[in-house]
Protein backbone atom coordinates (compact mmCIF):
# COMPACT_ATOMS: atom_id res chain seq x y z
CA UNK A 1 0.00 0.00 0.00
CA UNK A 2 0.93 3.63 0.27
CA UNK A 3 2.77 3.12 3.58
CA UNK A 4 4.91 0.42 2.03
CA UNK A 5 5.86 2.67 -0.86
CA UNK A 6 6.86 5.39 1.62
CA UNK A 7 8.99 2.86 3.48
CA UNK A 8 10.78 1.83 0.30
CA UNK A 9 11.42 5.46 -0.69
CA UNK A 10 12.82 6.30 2.74
CA UNK A 11 15.11 3.27 2.75
CA UNK A 12 16.45 3.85 -0.77
CA UNK A 13 16.64 7.65 -0.91
CA UNK A 14 16.81 9.30 2.54
CA UNK A 15 18.18 6.78 5.03
CA UNK A 16 21.89 6.20 4.36
CA UNK A 17 23.60 2.96 5.14
CA UNK A 18 25.22 2.36 8.49
CA UNK A 19 28.69 2.76 6.98
CA UNK A 20 27.70 6.11 5.42
CA UNK A 21 26.31 7.38 8.71
CA UNK A 22 29.50 6.43 10.54
CA UNK A 23 31.54 8.14 7.86
CA UNK A 24 29.39 11.32 8.21
CA UNK A 25 30.00 11.41 11.98
CA UNK A 26 33.73 10.87 11.43
CA UNK A 27 33.96 13.65 8.86
CA UNK A 28 32.00 16.08 11.03
CA UNK A 29 34.24 15.44 14.04
CA UNK A 30 37.37 15.87 11.91
CA UNK A 31 36.35 18.99 10.00
CA UNK A 32 34.18 21.00 12.43
CA UNK A 33 35.41 24.41 13.52
CA UNK A 34 34.51 23.51 17.13
CA UNK A 35 38.09 23.31 18.41
CA UNK A 36 39.25 20.23 20.23
CA UNK A 37 36.70 17.77 18.85
CA UNK A 38 38.96 16.59 16.01
CA UNK A 39 41.76 15.93 18.52
CA UNK A 40 39.49 13.47 20.30
CA UNK A 41 38.67 11.60 17.09
CA UNK A 42 41.98 11.63 15.25
CA UNK A 43 44.41 10.83 18.08
CA UNK A 44 45.37 7.16 18.52
CA UNK A 45 46.48 7.35 22.14
CA UNK A 46 43.70 6.56 24.57
CA UNK A 47 45.31 8.69 27.26
CA UNK A 48 45.56 11.69 24.97
CA UNK A 49 42.02 11.08 23.76
CA UNK A 50 40.76 11.02 27.35
CA UNK A 51 42.63 14.22 28.19
CA UNK A 52 41.22 16.03 25.16
CA UNK A 53 37.75 14.78 25.99
CA UNK A 54 38.15 16.14 29.50
CA UNK A 55 39.37 19.50 28.16
CA UNK A 56 36.51 19.83 25.65
CA UNK A 57 33.84 18.85 28.18
CA UNK A 58 35.32 21.22 30.78
CA UNK A 59 35.47 24.15 28.37
CA UNK A 60 31.93 23.41 27.18
CA UNK A 61 30.69 23.40 30.79
CA UNK A 62 32.39 26.74 31.46
CA UNK A 63 30.88 28.23 28.29
CA UNK A 64 27.38 27.07 29.25
CA UNK A 65 27.84 28.50 32.77
CA UNK A 66 29.12 31.85 31.49
CA UNK A 67 26.42 32.19 28.84
CA UNK A 68 23.66 31.33 31.33
CA UNK A 69 25.01 33.87 33.81
CA UNK A 70 25.08 36.59 31.12
CA UNK A 71 21.46 35.84 30.13
CA UNK A 72 20.38 35.84 33.78
CA UNK A 73 22.11 39.20 34.26
CA UNK A 74 20.50 40.63 31.11
CA UNK A 75 16.99 39.58 32.17
CA UNK A 76 17.47 41.23 35.56
CA UNK A 77 17.23 44.50 33.54
CA UNK A 78 20.31 46.20 35.07
CA UNK A 79 20.95 49.94 34.67
CA UNK A 80 23.75 52.39 35.23
CA UNK A 81 23.56 56.12 35.91
CA UNK A 82 25.75 58.71 34.23
CA UNK A 83 26.09 62.36 35.21
CA UNK A 84 27.06 64.90 32.55
CA UNK A 85 27.60 68.63 33.11
CA UNK A 86 27.08 70.66 29.93
CA UNK A 87 27.97 74.35 29.82
CA UNK A 88 25.97 76.68 27.56
CA UNK A 89 26.00 80.34 26.57
CA UNK A 90 22.51 81.02 27.92
CA UNK A 91 19.94 79.08 29.86
CA UNK A 92 16.17 79.32 30.17
CA UNK A 93 14.90 80.83 33.36
CA UNK A 94 12.38 78.65 35.24
CA UNK A 95 8.89 79.62 36.35
CA UNK A 96 8.52 80.85 39.93
CA UNK A 97 5.17 80.82 41.74
CA UNK A 98 4.78 83.16 44.74
CA UNK A 99 2.13 82.95 47.45
CA UNK A 100 1.53 84.81 50.67
CA UNK A 101 1.35 82.84 53.90
CA UNK A 102 -1.58 85.11 54.77
CA UNK A 103 -4.40 83.86 52.58
CA UNK A 104 -7.31 86.28 53.09
CA UNK A 105 -7.99 89.89 53.91
CA UNK A 106 -9.08 90.36 57.50
CA UNK A 107 -11.98 92.68 56.64
CA UNK A 108 -13.45 90.37 53.98
CA UNK A 109 -15.80 88.52 56.29
CA UNK A 110 -16.63 88.68 59.95
CA UNK A 111 -15.89 85.00 60.65
CA UNK A 112 -12.55 84.16 59.01
CA UNK A 113 -12.38 80.80 60.78
CA UNK A 114 -15.17 79.45 58.58
CA UNK A 115 -13.38 80.67 55.46
CA UNK A 116 -10.18 78.91 56.53
CA UNK A 117 -12.05 75.70 57.25
CA UNK A 118 -13.83 75.82 53.90
CA UNK A 119 -10.56 76.53 52.12
CA UNK A 120 -9.04 73.47 53.82
CA UNK A 121 -11.85 71.39 52.35
CA UNK A 122 -11.27 72.89 48.91
CA UNK A 123 -7.48 72.55 48.96
CA UNK A 124 -7.85 68.98 50.22
CA UNK A 125 -8.26 68.00 46.58
CA UNK A 126 -4.54 68.86 46.17
CA UNK A 127 -3.24 67.89 49.58
CA UNK A 128 -5.00 65.63 52.04
CA UNK A 129 -5.98 67.79 55.03
CA UNK A 130 -8.03 66.97 58.09
CA UNK A 131 -10.88 69.13 59.34
CA UNK A 132 -11.71 68.41 62.97
CA UNK A 133 -15.19 67.09 63.71
CA UNK A 134 -15.82 69.85 66.26
CA UNK A 135 -16.19 72.33 63.38
CA UNK A 136 -18.64 70.20 61.36
CA UNK A 137 -21.81 71.72 62.79
CA UNK A 138 -20.47 75.24 62.31
CA UNK A 139 -19.60 74.47 58.69
CA UNK A 140 -23.01 72.90 58.05
CA UNK A 141 -24.81 75.95 59.39
CA UNK A 142 -22.72 78.26 57.20
CA UNK A 143 -23.27 76.17 54.06
CA UNK A 144 -27.02 75.97 54.57
CA UNK A 145 -27.23 79.73 55.09
CA UNK A 146 -24.92 80.63 52.19
CA UNK A 147 -25.78 78.22 49.40
CA UNK A 148 -24.87 80.73 46.68
CA UNK A 149 -21.51 81.48 48.26
CA UNK A 150 -18.56 80.85 45.88
CA UNK A 151 -15.26 80.22 47.60
CA UNK A 152 -13.51 80.58 44.23
CA UNK A 153 -14.74 84.12 43.62
CA UNK A 154 -14.34 85.03 47.28
CA UNK A 155 -10.69 83.92 47.21
CA UNK A 156 -9.99 85.68 43.93
CA UNK A 157 -11.41 88.98 45.24
CA UNK A 158 -10.42 88.84 48.89
CA UNK A 159 -7.30 86.73 48.90
CA UNK A 160 -3.72 87.87 48.43
CA UNK A 161 -3.38 90.18 45.42
CA UNK A 162 -0.42 91.39 43.42
CA UNK A 163 -0.25 95.03 42.41
CA UNK A 164 2.02 98.01 42.86
CA UNK A 165 1.26 98.13 46.59
CA UNK A 166 2.27 94.52 47.30
CA UNK A 167 5.00 94.19 44.63
CA UNK A 168 7.20 97.16 45.38
CA UNK A 169 10.15 96.23 43.16
CA UNK A 170 10.65 93.76 40.33
CA UNK A 171 13.73 93.44 38.19
CA UNK A 172 14.62 90.65 35.77
CA UNK A 173 18.16 90.68 34.39
CA UNK A 174 18.41 94.46 34.61
CA UNK A 175 14.97 95.12 33.12
CA UNK A 176 11.90 96.09 35.14
CA UNK A 177 8.97 93.69 35.45
CA UNK A 178 5.47 94.44 36.59
CA UNK A 179 2.49 92.70 38.25
CA UNK A 180 0.97 92.02 34.82
CA UNK A 181 3.99 89.81 34.06
CA UNK A 182 2.67 87.37 36.68
CA UNK A 183 -0.17 84.93 36.00
CA UNK A 184 -2.78 84.11 38.63
CA UNK A 185 -3.12 80.49 39.77
CA UNK A 186 -4.98 78.75 42.59
CA UNK A 187 -2.97 76.56 44.97
CA UNK A 188 -3.43 75.34 48.53
CA UNK A 189 -2.29 78.84 49.59
CA UNK A 190 -5.17 80.49 47.75
CA UNK A 191 -4.25 83.20 45.26
CA UNK A 192 -0.74 82.71 43.88
CA UNK A 193 1.12 84.35 41.02
CA UNK A 194 3.56 82.76 38.58
CA UNK A 195 6.40 84.58 36.87
CA UNK A 196 7.46 83.25 33.45
CA UNK A 197 4.51 80.89 33.27
CA UNK A 198 4.47 80.90 29.45
CA UNK A 199 8.21 80.22 29.01
CA UNK A 200 8.80 83.34 26.91
CA UNK A 201 11.90 83.25 24.67
CA UNK A 202 13.11 86.49 26.25
CA UNK A 203 13.25 84.87 29.68
CA UNK A 204 16.84 83.70 29.28
CA UNK A 205 19.89 84.29 31.41
CA UNK A 206 23.28 84.76 29.77
CA UNK A 207 25.30 85.65 32.86
CA UNK A 208 25.57 83.77 36.13
CA UNK A 209 24.88 85.72 39.29
CA UNK A 210 21.99 87.74 37.87
CA UNK A 211 18.32 86.90 37.60
CA UNK A 212 15.04 87.87 39.27
CA UNK A 213 14.97 90.43 42.09
CA UNK A 214 11.72 91.12 43.99
CA UNK A 215 10.54 93.17 46.95
CA UNK A 216 7.15 92.27 48.48
CA UNK A 217 4.98 94.02 51.03
CA UNK A 218 2.81 91.36 52.72
CA UNK A 219 0.64 94.00 54.45
CA UNK A 220 -0.02 92.06 57.64
CA UNK A 221 -2.60 94.53 58.87
CA UNK A 222 -4.82 93.68 55.88
CA UNK A 223 -4.06 89.99 55.47
CA UNK A 224 -4.24 87.75 58.49
CA UNK A 225 -4.57 84.06 59.22
CA UNK A 226 -6.21 82.31 62.16
CA UNK A 227 -3.62 81.23 64.80
CA UNK A 228 -6.17 78.88 66.36
CA UNK A 229 -6.12 76.85 63.11
CA UNK A 230 -2.33 76.71 62.91
CA UNK A 231 -1.67 79.67 60.60
CA UNK A 232 0.96 81.54 62.57
CA UNK A 233 3.55 82.64 59.97
CA UNK A 234 3.87 85.76 57.86
CA UNK A 235 5.94 86.02 54.71
CA UNK A 236 6.21 84.72 51.16
CA UNK A 237 6.40 81.10 50.06
CA UNK A 238 7.51 80.25 46.54
CA UNK A 239 8.35 77.24 44.42
CA UNK A 240 10.66 77.04 41.39
CA UNK A 241 9.43 74.74 38.63
CA UNK A 242 9.40 74.17 34.89
CA UNK A 243 7.23 76.66 32.96
CA UNK A 244 5.33 73.70 31.46
CA UNK A 245 4.45 72.12 34.82
CA UNK A 246 2.00 73.02 37.55
CA UNK A 247 3.45 74.43 40.77
CA UNK A 248 3.68 71.95 43.63
CA UNK A 249 4.07 73.30 47.14
CA UNK A 250 3.62 70.07 49.07
CA UNK A 251 7.04 69.62 50.64
CA UNK A 252 8.79 71.69 47.95
CA UNK A 253 7.93 75.29 48.80
CA UNK A 254 10.61 77.69 50.02
CA UNK A 255 9.72 80.16 52.79
CA UNK A 256 10.94 83.70 53.34
CA UNK A 257 9.67 85.37 56.51
CA UNK A 258 9.06 89.10 56.82
CA UNK A 259 12.04 91.32 57.51
CA UNK A 260 14.38 88.89 55.70
CA UNK A 261 16.39 88.94 52.48
CA UNK A 262 16.54 85.53 50.75
CA UNK A 263 19.22 84.87 48.17
CA UNK A 264 18.40 81.78 46.14
CA UNK A 265 20.99 80.11 43.93
CA UNK A 266 19.54 77.56 41.50
CA UNK A 267 20.93 74.87 39.22
CA UNK A 268 19.35 73.15 36.25
CA UNK A 269 19.06 69.39 36.69
CA UNK A 270 17.57 67.12 34.03
CA UNK A 271 16.88 63.47 34.83
CA UNK A 272 16.32 60.82 32.13
CA UNK A 273 14.79 57.53 33.27
CA UNK A 274 14.65 54.32 31.26
CA UNK A 275 11.33 52.81 30.36
CA UNK A 276 10.08 49.56 31.87
CA UNK A 277 11.51 46.97 32.52
CA UNK A 278 14.85 48.79 32.98
CA UNK A 279 13.23 51.77 34.67
CA UNK A 280 9.78 52.74 35.92
CA UNK A 281 8.64 55.19 33.24
CA UNK A 282 6.10 54.63 30.45
CA UNK A 283 6.77 56.93 27.48
CA UNK A 284 3.33 56.49 25.91
CA UNK A 285 1.40 58.23 28.74
CA UNK A 286 0.05 61.66 27.81
CA UNK A 287 -1.81 64.21 29.91
CA UNK A 288 -4.99 65.81 28.67
CA UNK A 289 -4.54 69.32 30.07
CA UNK A 290 -0.75 69.68 30.24
CA UNK A 291 1.85 69.82 27.52
CA UNK A 292 4.41 67.57 29.21
CA UNK A 293 3.93 64.62 31.53
CA UNK A 294 4.69 64.96 35.22
CA UNK A 295 3.74 62.74 38.13
CA UNK A 296 2.11 65.62 40.02
CA UNK A 297 0.07 66.68 36.98
CA UNK A 298 -1.01 63.08 36.39
CA UNK A 299 -2.17 62.72 39.99
CA UNK A 300 -4.23 65.90 39.74
CA UNK A 301 -5.90 64.76 36.51
CA UNK A 302 -6.55 61.32 38.05
CA UNK A 303 -8.27 62.87 41.07
CA UNK A 304 -10.24 65.18 38.80
CA UNK A 305 -11.59 62.21 36.79
CA UNK A 306 -12.71 60.26 39.85
CA UNK A 307 -14.29 63.28 41.54
CA UNK A 308 -16.13 64.25 38.35
CA UNK A 309 -17.48 60.70 38.01
CA UNK A 310 -18.60 60.46 41.64
CA UNK A 311 -19.84 63.99 42.29
CA UNK A 312 -20.86 65.14 38.81
CA UNK A 313 -18.75 68.29 39.19
CA UNK A 314 -15.13 69.36 39.10
CA UNK A 315 -13.22 71.31 41.79
CA UNK A 316 -11.86 74.54 40.31
CA UNK A 317 -8.50 73.88 41.92
CA UNK A 318 -7.99 70.79 39.73
CA UNK A 319 -7.34 70.83 35.94
CA UNK A 320 -10.15 70.03 33.55
CA UNK A 321 -13.36 71.29 31.99
CA UNK A 322 -16.53 70.56 33.87
CA UNK A 323 -19.28 71.97 36.04
CA UNK A 324 -17.77 73.72 39.03
CA UNK A 325 -18.58 72.18 42.41
CA UNK A 326 -20.52 74.31 44.84
CA UNK A 327 -19.76 74.41 48.55
CA UNK A 328 -22.30 71.74 49.51
CA UNK A 329 -20.80 69.28 47.02
CA UNK A 330 -17.31 70.19 48.19
CA UNK A 331 -18.23 69.31 51.77
CA UNK A 332 -20.58 66.37 51.22
CA UNK A 333 -19.04 64.69 48.17
CA UNK A 334 -15.63 66.02 47.12
CA UNK A 335 -14.12 65.97 50.60
CA UNK A 336 -15.14 62.30 51.29
CA UNK A 337 -14.18 61.34 47.72
CA UNK A 338 -10.61 62.59 48.23
CA UNK A 339 -10.30 60.42 51.34
CA UNK A 340 -11.76 57.47 49.44
CA UNK A 341 -9.21 57.94 46.66
CA UNK A 342 -6.37 58.08 49.20
CA UNK A 343 -7.53 55.10 51.27
CA UNK A 344 -8.27 52.82 48.31
CA UNK A 345 -5.13 53.83 46.43
CA UNK A 346 -7.01 54.76 43.26
CA UNK A 347 -4.42 57.34 42.21
CA UNK A 348 -0.96 55.97 42.90
CA UNK A 349 2.46 57.12 41.73
CA UNK A 350 5.99 55.81 41.40
CA UNK A 351 6.21 52.36 39.80
CA UNK A 352 5.43 51.40 36.20
CA UNK A 353 2.19 49.62 37.15
CA UNK A 354 0.83 52.54 39.19
CA UNK A 355 -1.66 55.07 37.91
CA UNK A 356 1.01 57.73 37.48
CA UNK A 357 4.47 56.22 36.93
CA UNK A 358 7.65 58.24 37.01
CA UNK A 359 8.24 60.64 34.14
CA UNK A 360 10.80 59.60 31.53
CA UNK A 361 12.27 63.11 31.64
CA UNK A 362 12.15 65.38 34.67
CA UNK A 363 13.45 68.91 35.09
CA UNK A 364 14.30 70.03 38.60
CA UNK A 365 15.88 73.15 40.02
CA UNK A 366 17.89 72.31 43.14
CA UNK A 367 18.32 75.42 45.26
CA UNK A 368 20.72 76.81 47.79
CA UNK A 369 19.15 79.54 49.88
CA UNK A 370 20.74 81.92 52.36
CA UNK A 371 19.07 84.54 54.56
CA UNK A 372 20.02 87.87 56.02
CA UNK A 373 18.09 90.56 57.86
CA UNK A 374 16.45 92.94 55.45
CA UNK A 375 17.96 96.41 55.30
CA UNK A 376 20.49 98.27 57.39
CA UNK A 377 19.72 101.52 59.14
CA UNK A 378 20.03 103.63 56.00
CA UNK A 379 17.97 101.17 53.96
CA UNK A 380 15.23 101.15 56.59
CA UNK A 381 15.22 104.94 56.61
CA UNK A 382 15.15 105.03 52.80
CA UNK A 383 12.16 102.69 52.51
CA UNK A 384 10.41 104.38 55.42
CA UNK A 385 10.56 107.72 53.61
CA UNK A 386 9.69 106.17 50.22
CA UNK A 387 6.67 104.20 51.46
CA UNK A 388 5.76 106.69 54.18
CA UNK A 389 5.75 103.84 56.70
CA UNK A 390 7.44 103.46 60.06
CA UNK A 391 10.68 101.47 60.43
CA UNK A 392 8.71 98.94 62.47
CA UNK A 393 6.31 98.44 59.56
CA UNK A 394 9.26 97.91 57.19
CA UNK A 395 10.71 95.15 59.35
CA UNK A 396 7.34 93.44 59.86
CA UNK A 397 6.07 93.51 56.27
CA UNK A 398 8.81 93.70 53.64
CA UNK A 399 10.36 90.61 52.04
CA UNK A 400 13.21 90.69 49.51
CA UNK A 401 13.91 87.67 47.28
CA UNK A 402 16.76 87.29 44.75
CA UNK A 403 16.75 84.25 42.46
CA UNK A 404 19.72 83.62 40.20
CA UNK A 405 21.58 80.80 38.48
CA UNK A 406 24.68 79.47 40.17
CA UNK A 407 26.35 78.97 36.77
CA UNK A 408 25.35 78.55 33.13
CA UNK A 409 25.30 74.79 32.94
CA UNK A 410 22.96 71.83 32.73
CA UNK A 411 23.47 68.79 34.88
CA UNK A 412 22.04 65.74 33.15
CA UNK A 413 21.51 62.55 35.14
CA UNK A 414 20.75 59.74 32.73
CA UNK A 415 19.72 56.18 33.49
CA UNK A 416 21.14 53.79 30.87
CA UNK A 417 20.92 50.07 30.15
CA UNK A 418 23.86 48.31 31.73
CA UNK A 419 23.75 45.56 29.08
CA UNK A 420 22.30 45.99 25.59
CA UNK A 421 21.46 43.28 23.05
CA UNK A 422 24.65 43.93 21.08
CA UNK A 423 26.74 43.77 24.25
CA UNK A 424 25.01 40.52 25.25
CA UNK A 425 25.82 38.97 21.85
CA UNK A 426 29.40 40.20 22.13
CA UNK A 427 29.72 38.59 25.58
CA UNK A 428 28.29 35.29 24.33
CA UNK A 429 30.56 35.34 21.26
CA UNK A 430 33.59 36.16 23.40
CA UNK A 431 32.94 33.23 25.75
CA UNK A 432 32.44 30.83 22.81
CA UNK A 433 35.59 32.04 21.11
CA UNK A 434 37.73 32.02 24.27
CA UNK A 435 36.89 28.53 25.54
CA UNK A 436 35.77 26.66 22.39
CA UNK A 437 37.09 28.65 19.45
CA UNK A 438 33.51 28.73 18.18
CA UNK A 439 31.77 31.34 16.04
CA UNK A 440 28.42 31.81 14.35
CA UNK A 441 29.60 29.43 11.59
CA UNK A 442 30.27 26.82 14.27
CA UNK A 443 26.77 27.25 15.68
CA UNK A 444 25.31 26.74 12.19
CA UNK A 445 27.43 23.61 11.74
CA UNK A 446 26.16 22.19 15.02
CA UNK A 447 22.55 22.96 14.12
CA UNK A 448 23.01 21.27 10.74
CA UNK A 449 24.56 18.20 12.39
CA UNK A 450 21.79 17.98 15.01
CA UNK A 451 19.05 18.50 12.43
CA UNK A 452 20.47 15.80 10.14
CA UNK A 453 20.64 13.24 12.94
CA UNK A 454 17.16 14.21 14.07
CA UNK A 455 15.80 13.51 10.58
CA UNK A 456 17.53 10.13 10.47
CA UNK A 457 16.05 9.24 13.86
CA UNK A 458 12.56 10.20 12.71
CA UNK A 459 12.95 8.05 9.58
CA UNK A 460 14.20 5.12 11.64
CA UNK A 461 11.22 5.36 14.00
CA UNK A 462 8.85 5.63 11.07
CA UNK A 463 10.29 2.44 9.50
CA UNK A 464 9.82 0.60 12.78
CA UNK A 465 6.13 1.60 12.96
CA UNK A 466 3.61 -1.28 12.79
CA UNK A 467 2.13 -2.04 9.39
CA UNK A 468 -1.25 -0.55 8.54
CA UNK A 469 -4.14 -3.03 8.21
CA UNK A 470 -5.33 -3.74 4.68
CA UNK A 471 -8.88 -2.58 3.99
CA UNK A 472 -9.57 -4.17 0.63
CA UNK A 473 -12.64 -5.46 -1.19
CA UNK A 474 -13.75 -8.82 0.27
CA UNK A 475 -15.05 -10.03 -3.14
CA UNK A 476 -11.60 -9.67 -4.70
CA UNK A 477 -9.04 -10.40 -2.02
CA UNK A 478 -10.73 -12.25 0.79
CA UNK A 479 -11.36 -16.03 0.32
CA UNK A 480 -14.93 -17.23 -0.02
CA UNK A 481 -16.68 -19.44 2.51
CA UNK A 482 -16.11 -22.57 0.39
CA UNK A 483 -12.45 -21.84 -0.24
CA UNK A 484 -11.92 -21.34 3.51
CA UNK A 485 -13.63 -24.61 4.25
CA UNK A 486 -11.55 -26.40 1.56
CA UNK A 487 -8.38 -24.91 2.93
CA UNK A 488 -9.26 -26.12 6.36
CA UNK A 489 -9.89 -29.68 5.13
CA UNK A 490 -6.61 -29.72 3.16
CA UNK A 491 -4.80 -28.49 6.24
Amino acid sequence: GILEKIRLYLVKKLLPRLEDRRKYHQEFASSTSFHGVHNIVQTQSKTRKALWLLVVVGCLAIVIWQICSRFIYYFSWPTTTTVVVQYVENVKFPAVTFCSLNRFQSHAVSNLRIIFLIWNIVSGALQKLVVEDKYSQEINDFLLGNQNFSIKEFTRKNGFYLNSSTLLECDFFGKPCYPQDFEHVFTEYGNCFTFNNNDLPARRVSLAGRGLHLLFDVQQEQFTDEPALGYTDAGITFVIHSPKELPRFDGLGLLTPVGMHAQVSIRHLKSIIQEYPWGECKPDIKLQYQEIYSTNGCLQECKARYIQDWCGCLPFILPGNGTECDLLKFYRCVYPAVYDIENKGLCTAGTHNSTCPAACEETDYPTTITYSSFGGQKAIKYFSEKLKKSPKYIRQNLVRIDIKYHDLSYKITQQQKALTISELLADVGGQLGLFCGASMITIIELFEYIFTNFCWMCIFLLLKAPEMPQWNNPSENQPTHKENKKGIQEC
